[in-house]
């Protein structure tokens, strides 16, 4: 290691992203990615920035959060959003990618980057000097842990995260599957600059729909539920205090809250019609396309702790999946993460070493996206330490300011992991809130919210000495 160099530990999506935002700013920068050295239990490869849950960057519909989010990262040139863009697969108002070429392309980004010197081995301390940035995810090894730990000489937090099964292609029932996407409604994949767009549109009527659904009637679902309170989950440790992510509960939990759980939630059937039938099914079970060879697909929301053997029998219970072959079953892992509000400030950088900065799920974000939104803002503010120039974090009506106001500004006595959402944006105040008509609706609110946000994203960038964003700007 040497203190040359700008250090990211991690090369999952904040670090990689980190590490491509540094070098396109012309800063040499040492990466380190244990894999394959140590491995993971949640990761299968040793690609760089691997998907190990779904394959969804969450929805790409204009003016939704998520949108905003990314819009924000992609007028600031991220590396990792413009690559997702090019993996895309139809996925209806999400953007989902082909989870094989993202990981390879972001990978073949990193190792043919001359300014990135790519350490296939895993690092159990953090370094004593020199700028750093630690992006090594919930599943840090150990030994690195104990080392943070120590640094900031605070407690690790943690909760349980899941994986969605994936389905083999060939083995869906086709005859009972239909194509559709919610309300028809699907957004056209790639950049919004490569289909010729001033940006992303709200979707358009799709014909045959991007998602394959499995429908079920009243009788089906209540016996599926049935079958998942009834099913063996894997043991689980005597001192283990399990604590879900609220926003990716296992399927068996949601089951356990109310017989209509799975059916207001991953299992929904509104704005969908079997063509077949004419008719709204009781409940659906969606597909997504894994890749752009549609070869597999995950079952969307159907992450789970079950056992394998009970995974399968439950899951050929699902219409058109009775003789399904699963390439993957739902698995559970353990995410680490830190007291973001007590020991980071605006910038990501620890209150009492600020050459140290910390990015993606280590922090307290829960996301694909949010990941690489922090791997983004600690790359640029680390580059900026570097340079000796001041650090000017992105104004809080931005997403991405909103997004580090949360994590170091929450009540550290009950910080938990959050995703991008609009209740994280300043509030709209009085007179921006009215309209001609009087108080305006959802859709009007979040429109004007985003509006404010990339108005603010442009006025910072306007006032940053940095060559990738006066390129990025003169691309609008």
């Amino acid at each position: 290691m040497s203190a040359q160099r700008i250090t990211v530990i991690g090369g999952g999506l904040a670090g990689s992203e980190a590490a491509l935002a540094i070098a396109a700013r012309g800063v040499p920068v040492e990466l380190y990615e244990m894999r394959p050295q140590r491995r993971t239990p949640a990761h299968e490869t040793d690609q760089l920035a691997e998907l190990v849950c779904s394959n969804s960057l969450k929805s790409d519909r204009e003016n939704s959060a998520p949108w905003l989010l990314k819009e924000e990262m992609r007028r600031l040139g991220s590396p990792l959003i413009k690559i997702a863009r090019h993996c895309a697969v139809p996925a209806g108002q999400a953007l989902a990618v082909d989870r094989e070429l993202f990981s390879l392309e972001v990978t073949q980004a990193v190792a043919s980057n001359p300014l990135i010197s790519l350490r296939r081995e895993e690092l159990t301390a953090v370094p004593t000097e020199g700028v750093v940035i630690i992006a090594s995810g919930p599943l840090t090894s150990e030994a690195l842990a104990e080392s943070i730990q120590q640094l900031t000489s605070s407690g690790r937090l943690y909760f349980y995260d899941a994986i969605s099964p994936i389905v083999d292609a060939a083995t869906l029932d086709r005859s009972i599957v239909f194509s559709a996407s919610r309300y028809g409604v699907s957004i056209p994949t790639g950049a919004p600059a490569e289909r010729g767009e001033q940006s992303a549109e709200a979707g358009e009527p799709s014909e045959d729909g991007d998602y394959l659904n499995c429908p079920m009637n009243r009788e089906e679902y209540e016996k599926f539920h049935d079958a998942v309170m009834a099913a063996e989950s894997v043991a689980r440790h005597e001192f283990e205090d399990v604590k879900f992510f609220e926003a990716c509960l296992p399927l068996e939990e949601l089951a356990r809250r109310g017989r209509d759980t799975l059916r207001f939630g991953p299992m929904k059937p509104v704005g969908l019609t079997d063509s077949r039938t004419g008719r709204r099914p009781y409940a659906v079970v969606q597909l997504r396309k894994e890749n752009q060879r549609a070869d597999s697909y995950n079952l969307v929301g159907f992450q789970n702790h079950l056992k394998f053997g009970e995974q399968k029998r439950i899951l050929q219970m699902i219409p058109g999946l009775g003789q399904a072959e699963f390439l993957r079953y739902g698995q559970i892992h353990r995410n680490t993460y830190i007291n973001a509000p007590q020991l980071l400030n605006a910038a990501l950088q620890l209150k009492t070493e600020p050459r140290i900065f910390f990015a993606g799920q280590i922090c307290g974000v829960e996301g694909y996206v949010e990941s690489i939104a922090t791997g983004l803002m600690a790359g640029m503010f680390a580059v900026n330490l570097w340079n000796g120039e001041p650090i000017t974090p992105l104004p809080r009506a931005t997403a991405l300011g909103s997004l580090c106001n949360y994590l170091t500004n929450a009540d550290p006595k009950r910080y938990q992991p959050a995703n991008i959402a609009f209740d994280l944006l300043p509030p709209l105040d009085p007179d921006t809130f009215a309209g001609r008509k009087g108080r305006l609706g959802r859709p009007e609110r979040h429109q004007r919210q985003c509006e404010l946000a990339l108005g603010a994203v442009e006025e910072w960038r306007s006032t940053q000495n940095d060559v990738v964003l006066s390129s990025s700007q003169s691309q609008q």
